[in-house]
């Protein structure tokens, strides 16, 4: 129960944070690629992160 309790929090919060970012519309093919750049570095980051937590959380580090 507490792992769901969690996970919605979590969702809650990354909802929180794009209702504050500004609407951002691509102007030219610079801004779509810079966009989809940032957007895979952050999920790369993201999966980073999970994969510390995961292994904190086993006892492998």
């Amino acid at each position: 129960m507490a792992a769901t309790g969690n996970a919605f929090q979590l969702a809650l919060v990354f909802f929180l944070l794009l209702i504050g970012l500004p609407v951002v519309e691509a102007l030219d093919t610079g801004d779509a690629l810079a966009l989809l750049l940032a957007m895979f570095l952050s999920c790369i980051g993201l999966c980073a992160c999970l994969g510390l937590y995961a292994r904190k959380r086993n006892g492998e580090l």
